[in-house]
């Protein structure tokens, strides 16, 4: 690896921000599917003024049908007016009884503007949030938002704002998806959904594929290598100057019943005591198809002071054979715990690359980011097929990239976890940080589903399939 990954840091005129999402939503509230789910949300507000430093929509779901709700299958839209056509927001959770770590939000913007509503914040939850049977709900989820800036915001012009919502009620200006259906709340006036088909969840039969459940030993495991993998020891970038890569530092043990993959990464605060970690294949094989991996992000170090500036990834990268040139490739999936890049604190980027030249530094990409905390188990699915790059996080599109942005020559696939530097935390305590990678797919030329990627990967499990690969070599 070079030093491409310290590029974030700069900002870049060619990057280009893609919107979370950009669809609105609307249906009848209470519409149940045909599958017996419904839901019904409930909305109370603790910041009522017509303006306040940030609003405070407070939120319940609730489970109205006779099936089991999977709350990570779950999508509410609070819809909003921005108070300038370049306002940023930031999204936080004060506390909730399913957990402030189980709750993601993000922001996106409508399709059709109207005269209170041109954003939503679109609340999700991670696996760890759970289900909700028949006749439960969520219980309480204090939930906030604000201008980047700090700036006050109006909120009486806002759609889903209701001022007089001190106590909690059945609110439907507030929409609800369930697995891509809506189930609950009328969004504003020509943003109707669409209500999206089921997708198949049986992968097709075919394609060439490497699947690894990672059921190793340990780093020294004579299968790792077999199986064509490299557990990285050699030096350079990217990271902090003069840090080690130690293959030690890559052990396997079982969670839940699966095997393991953990990358460490520890410091004292200097390079000499820096250990960076990073798993990738030998082959630069794979090119268009699906990329999917489960993986956990940590927020905080397993032991020691916490605030290192960290990068918790899975990406897939090719060789940059000249500044500028026009066949690199690179698509990311990096998380920032504790920000850096110029960014105060969490951040997860999903980035595709076209070229960069690193002094003077230029780059060609084009990237979405979520600001928020995204620690815990997560699926993550990357396709690429001659249109687009897509970008799967939970089951949820995260980001679709351009055309210009896809790969020309075939790739490696990585995991590495590694220090941007050593300001974000000076302490010459030690501490260590966790990253852990479940499984890792991808299936050459195919694009598949994120519920095509689960009912591939639990095929394969159900199976006793612990790693296979058909993908022919480049």
């Amino acid at each position: 690896m070079t030093s491409v990954k310290q590029r974030l840091r700069t900002a870049a005129a060619t990057a280009v921000v893609v919107a979370v999402g950009a669809a609105g939503l609307a249906a009848l509230p209470g519409t149940a599917s045909a599958a017996g789910e419904a839901v019904s949300v409930q909305y109370r507000t603790s910041a009522s003024g017509a303006t306040a430093d940030q609003s405070e929509p407070w939120l319940k779901v609730k489970n109205t049908g006779d099936s089991a709700v999977q709350l990570s299958t779950v999508k509410l839209r609070y819809y909003f007016k921005a108070d300038s056509g370049g306002a940023s927001y930031r999204f936080a959770c004060s506390w909730a009884v399913k957990g402030c770590a189980n709750i993601t939000g993000t922001f996106g913007t409508l399709a059709q503007p109207t005269a209170t509503a041109d954003r939503y914040l679109e609340i999700g939850f991670t696996s760890g949030a759970g289900s909700l049977a028949p006749g439960a709900d969520t219980g309480d989820m204090q939930l906030r938002f604000h201008q980047s800036s700090w700036q006050t915001l109006k909120q009486s012009d806002d759609y889903s704002f209701g001022a007089g919502q001190t106590a909690y009620g059945n609110w439907s200006k507030i929409t609800a998806q369930v697995a891509g259906r809506t189930l609950w709340g009328t969004a504003p006036a020509g943003n109707d959904p669409t209500d999206p088909t089921d997708p198949p969840t049986d992968p097709p039969a075919n394609g060439a594929s490497l699947f690894d459940d990672f059921n190793y030993s340990n780093h020294t495991d004579p299968r790792i290598s077999a199986n064509g993998w490299s557990v990285r020891s050699n030096s350079g970038g990217p990271g902090v100057p003069g840090a080690t890569w130690a293959p030690e530092n890559v052990t396997f043990s079982s969670t839940g019943g699966n095997s393991v993959m953990n990358l460490e990464t520890s410091t004292a605060g200097t390079a000499a005591t820096t250990e960076q970690t990073e798993v990738l294949t030998k082959a630069t094989k794979f090119k268009n198809g699906t990329y999917a991996a489960r993986v956990k992000f940590s927020d905080a170090p397993r032991f020691g002071p916490d605030g290192d500036r960290l990068v918790q990834t899975f990406f897939t990268i090719n060789d940059l054979k000249a500044p500028m040139a026009d066949d690199y490739a690179e698509y990311d999936f990096e998380y920032l715990p504790n920000g850096g890049w110029g960014e105060p604190s969490n951040i997860l980027y999903t980035t595709s690359w076209e070229t960069y030249n690193p002094d003077p530094w230029q780059a060609v990409n084009q990237h979405t980011e979520s600001r928020q905390s995204h620690s815990g188990w997560h699926d993550l699915v990357l396709t690429i097929d001659n249109s687009s790059i897509k970008y799967y996080l939970d089951g949820q599109l995260f980001g679709t990239h351009d055309a210009a942005y896809l790969p020309e020559r075939p790739m490696s696939i990585n995991f590495n976890q590694w220090l941007i530097d050593l300001a974000g935390q000076t302490s010459t305590t030690p501490r260590a940080y966790d990253q852990q990678v479940d499984y890792v797919l991808h299936v050459k030329d195919q694009v598949l589903t994120p519920a095509q990627v689960a009912a591939k990967v639990g095929a394969y499990r159900s199976a006793g399939t612990t790693f296979v690969d058909t993908v022919p070599g480049a």
